[in-house]
């Protein structure tokens, strides 16, 4: 089964609670970005990275807006279920972006990445990467990809949210290239239920549309706020 959780920085008590101890050999858990755990390589990272590696189930993340990219660039891409991954650990998976995956008869588009509005704050190469926010290559893959699919998904998940979803939480949010990317995605593609991260926030936008970020939620069902409908306009 495939569960989705949000942001989790490096924190490793994520994996102790109650919900991700139900995870079993085989299941799936997506993070829909700032996974945290490939920040400083630090020996206390790298232990935790192998606590990780003795869990039962496979931890698939996409990469959100702090994440060091220098360290995630030197791991090979090979293929997961259709599409292109890093192996970065014996059962961490980075999901990359513009991919779509075929998991248990389902398929998910996925698309990490964003724009840090501190980034102005922080110290390049330190806490800040230029490769956060998505290049046009990137988005490309992902318009083709999603060509391909006949723009037909049953699941998106991503770090920011579409345009339009972040508007459903405040008119006031400022946009960026990500969010009107995902805005022709969600005028373009049919899908059962979208998931992102990076509000730090557990809601229900919208029948198809779920802000994750503590909960451990299975894809489907009322669970994930999922519904069975067309596109959106």
């Amino acid at each position: 089964m495939v569960y989705i959780t949000g942001d989790i920085h490096g924190d490793f008590s994520r994996f102790t609670s109650p919900a991700a101890k139900r995870l079993k050999a085989g299941d799936i858990l997506a993070v829909c970005g700032d996974f945290g755990f490939f920040w400083d390589d630090s020996k206390q990272e790298r232990r935790l990275r192998a606590k990780l590696e003795k869990l039962p189930y496979t931890i698939a993340f996409l990469d959100g807006r702090h994440e060091n990219f220098t360290l995630l660039d030197q791991y090979p891409v090979t293929e997961w279920n259709g599409g292109r991954v890093q192996e970065v650990g014996k059962n961490l998976l980075h999901l990359m972006r513009g991919e779509i995956y075929e998991i248990e008869g389902e398929s998910y588009f996925v698309f990490g990445g964003g724009e840090s509005p501190d980034h102005a704050f922080r110290t390049e190469g330190v806490g800040w990467w230029e490769e956060e926010m998505p290049s046009a290559r990137e988005i490309l893959n992902g318009a083709d990809n999603l060509e391909k699919a006949h723009f037909q998904v049953d699941y998106v998940l991503t770090h920011e949210p579409s345009g339009r979803s972040s508007g459903y939480l405040s008119a006031d949010t400022p946009l960026n290239g990500v969010n009107v990317f995902l805005d022709r995605v969600e005028d373009n593609v049919t899908f059962q239920c979208w998931f992102f991260g990076c509000l730090h926030l557990d809601k229900t936008i919208s029948s198809r549309h779920r802000a994750i970020f503590r909960d451990i939620v299975p894809t489907g069902g009322e669970a994930a706020g999922a519904g069975r409908g067309g596109r959106r306009r």
